[in-house]
């Protein structure tokens, strides 16, 4: 394994705090009140999504039966660049909001980087990721709809836990599909969204068809997200007054985790700095998008020339190897068509622990985002993201979730670039959770039974090569 950093290192707490300002925050008269919509400022527009049977582009209301509306319409909105949060949302974010910017001067100590590195504290949220930005707007605009009860699924369970507050506080009934893996990896996050009232099923499950096919198939098969997918869609459209959520992938997913973004990009100019590079992990696209999007929107606009860095496992690497197509966000083929850089929807990633990075797909906004090399993607393997994680966890004092410290490895890859070019580059990085409740994948860990899981050449074109060829 690569050695990156003195694993000898003595934090120097007089060097690196002396009389220097580690950690930003906002007034909350400085909380953003709009979320910022990048479709409207891109040269070149995502594809439009496509009905699976006609192969006809939707419209907003042909979405109405799986999505609030409002969210439909956000989905879809390439006009407009701002859109307003709403009064309550906001009342809401007040409570954890603004999260901190901090100045991480014990791993640049570690690492003996000149570069400047910050992050994006989103694990301040009360369950512990960036997660809440979007269920409390999910949430809120379900209930405007008068709806009872909204499915979804998660996968490491980050997801799951904020949409279980969310819908508790706007007086909903939530249930949950849970990868299976992860529903046994990570007993907690099952006991956290319970602690909140809704219900928890592992995927694949007998509860539904789409479940029952799977496990007909292969009876001990672990789960993927996007079989979780098909059960949650499934229960949504068989149950009265009751629509579907999601936790990443949709563009109106990452326009609601921009709150991130926007407020980095003030708290960025309180710190009197400008990131050269911004890193975020990467599953579907939430938290990325989140983070990168307000400050990417200076490279179109204004000309700037940051990087933007999505880091995604080894295992399940859709942004470094697998292709652009239309493809299926879930296993059964349930919901529209959406062109992507994929794996193929049938796709099932390896167990590791940051299981909400185990989706075949990318985000809309950011594939084509991809394609314009606006951004770029690297993949890690599982045992340098812990590597990072502990080495961050040292220097910085919070245990990381296994997803961030994806974020972390790339981050500490560039800071070692600079270290060997001398450059005082600025890089910032989203720390999407903590990982206290992912102790056990640290055990393993230290007991050196974690290993690394890489998709084979021949795997990943197996999986592509069934997918239909809209895009010549």
């Amino acid at each position: 394994m690569q050695q990156y950093y003195n694993k000898n290192y003595r934090f120097n707490t007089k060097t690196a705090m002396s009389t220097k300002q580690k950690r930003f925050f906002l007034t909350e008269d400085e909380i953003p009140t709009q979320w910022y919509n990048i479709q409207a400022d891109m040269v070149n527009k995502p594809l439009p999504i496509l009905h699976p049977g006609t192969k006809q582009p939707m419209k907003a209301e042909d979405l109405y039966p799986i999505f609030a509306k409002e969210l439909c319409h956000q989905e879809l909105d390439q006009e407009h660049a701002w859109i307003d949060i709403p009064e309550e949302i906001r009342d809401k974010y007040k409570f954890y909001r603004s999260t901190p910017l901090v100045r991480a001067y014990g791993l640049e100590e570690a690492l003996g980087t000149p570069a400047h590195i910050y992050f994006k504290n989103e694990s301040v949220s009360p369950v512990g990721s960036h997660k809440l930005n979007s269920a409390l707007a999910q949430a809120y605009y379900c209930k405007q709809d008068g709806l009872t009860n909204i499915t979804t699924e998660t996968g490491a369970g980050q997801w799951g836990a904020a949409m279980s507050y969310a819908a508790k506080i706007f007086g909903l009934e939530l249930a949950v599909y849970q990868v299976k893996i992860s529903y046994e990896q990570k007993p907690y996050r099952r006991s956290i969204m319970q602690t909140y009232g809704a219900q928890v099923t592992p995927s694949p499950s007998m509860s539904t068809r789409a479940g029952k096919d799977v496990l007909t198939k292969e009876p001990n098969n672990q789960g993927s997200l996007g079989t979780a997918i098909s059960e949650a869609l499934e229960l949504a459209m068989n149950t009265p007054n009751c629509k579907y959520v999601l936790g990443s992938v949709l563009n109106h997913v990452a326009l609601h985790q921009t709150i991130i973004g926007l407020e980095a990009e003030k708290q960025m100019e309180k710190a009197g700095e400008y990131p050269d590079i911004v890193i975020a992990c990467f599953g579907g696209g939430s938290n990325f998008g989140g983070c990168a999007f307000p400050f990417m929107r200076h490279n179109i606009l204004d000309g700037k020339k940051t990087r933007f860095i999505a880091a995604e496992p080894a295992s399940c690497p859709k942004l470094t190897r697998g292709v652009f197509q239309y493809d299926f966000g879930d296993l059964s083929g349930l919901t529209p068509l959406l062109p992507m850089y994929t794996l193929g929807h049938d796709f099932m990633p390896a167990n590791i622990h940051a299981g909400g990075l185990r989706y075949h797909g990318a985000g809309m906004i950011i594939s084509q985002l991809m394609r314009d090399k606006m951004m770029e993607a690297v993949d890690i393997q599982q045992l340098e993201t812990f590597e990072a994680a502990t080495l961050f966890a040292k220097a910085e004092g919070i245990i990381p979730a296994p997803e961030s410290s994806h974020a972390i490895a790339a981050a500490i890859r560039e800071a070692n670039k600079c270290k060997e070019t001398g450059e005082e580059k600025v890089i910032l990085f989203n720390l999407s959770g903590h990982g206290l409740i992912d102790m056990s994948a640290y055990d393993q860990y230290f007991s050196g039974s974690l290993t690394n899981y890489e998709v084979t050449d021949e795997e990943v074109q197996k999986n592509v090569a069934k997918l239909e060829q809209i895009i010549k």
